[in-house]
């Protein structure tokens, strides 16, 4: 997978298009699944196929529903998000940030802890081909997140007071 310079994209890191589309795919689609409304998985389809097109948008938003599906089977924990919109993030939603970051940028070693950090080590193998095919479809749709450095997810981990629940 190829890696690009990042733009220079004026505003907030959140509403640069690699990272909006990961990080409120996630949320968005995971309250689909809290709410059992199709609501929020309507609005995701909206934001897809706005920002990438209808049938680049479709095939994006099937790697992403596959990854967030294989990830809420998968995961050490219940995971958590904040509401649509927020402009911050949670521990979960760093993670999964930093793991698609991680394998778009080959950066093996922030891949690792992103999936130690999000599972069992029985499942991270199912958790990492699912973020795989997230990841290779936004990089061929020029849509790369911004490296995020392995020392930042360790802090993020480090921090977070919440006991892990198999």
């Amino acid at each position: 997978m190829r890696s690009s310079v990042p733009d220079h994209h004026e505003g907030c890191y959140f509403e640069r298009p690699p990272e909006k589309l990961v990080l409120e795919g996630y949320r968005r689609w995971m309250a689909g699944f809290e709410t059992g409304s199709v609501t929020p998985w309507e609005m995701t389809f909206s934001l897809y196929t706005g920002m990438l097109g209808a049938a680049e948008g479709r095939r994006a938003l099937s790697e992403l529903s596959h990854f967030v599906r294989t990830l809420r089977q998968c995961a050490a924990c219940p995971l958590r998000s904040f509401p649509f919109g927020a402009h911050h993030i949670c521990r979960d939603e760093c993670l999964t940030l930093g793991l698609i970051a991680g394998l778009q940028h080959g950066d093996e070693a922030t891949t690792l802890t992103c999936l130690r950090g999000v599972s069992c080590p029985g499942r991270s193998r199912e958790i990492g081909e699912a973020a795989a095919g997230f990841a290779d479809i936004l990089a061929g749709l020029q849509q790369i997140l911004l490296p995020i450095p392995q020392h930042a997810i360790e802090d993020v981990l480090s921090r977070a007071a919440r006991a892990t629940v198999h």
